[in-house]
Formats: C-alpha cells, sequence, structure tokens
C-alpha cells in the first residue's frame, strides 16, 4: 500500500510517494490570512494532489529507485 513519505536528497526536500516517482511540488507559496490557515490549506493542497496521482503516470527510475528519491 502506498504511502506519502517525507524525503531528503541532494536534489529535494519533500513529500513523495512511496511507491512512485511522484513528488509534491506546491504551486506557490501557501495562502491565508495567518500561519494556521496557511498550514491547512498546504495540507489539503498536499492530500489533495497525493490522492488523485496516478502512480503509473509516475514511473521510477531504470535503476529500480524513485525517479524523486534518488538514493536511498
Amino acid at each position: 500500500m502506498r504511502q506519502m513519505t517525507w524525503i531528503t536528497t541532494p536534489h529535494m526536500v519533500g513529500w513523495a510517494c512511496s511507491d512512485c516517482g511522484w513528488a509534491f511540488k506546491p504551486s506557490g507559496p501557501p495562502r491565508g490570512s495567518d500561519l494556521d490557515e496557511m498550514k491547512q490549506n498546504f495540507e489539503r493542497q498536499r492530500e489533495k494532489e497525493y490522492a488523485s496521482h496516478v502512480c503509473a503516470e509516475y514511473p521510477k527510475a531504470k535503476n529500480g529507485r524513485e525517479a524523486s528519491k534518488g538514493p536511498r
């Protein structure tokens, strides 16, 4: 079962899918009138994009590692 995981690589720090090369890339800075609202909007966008992504559209790299994760 896929999960959203936190990754840190030389090329990326952020949220990604455990089963494919999908990685969350915010469309811009968080929006909201205060920090709590910004956090909620960021999390809502992240959750929505993760839930709607199709792993087959984000294949793993040829070496068997996820394209967005790099070396483990």
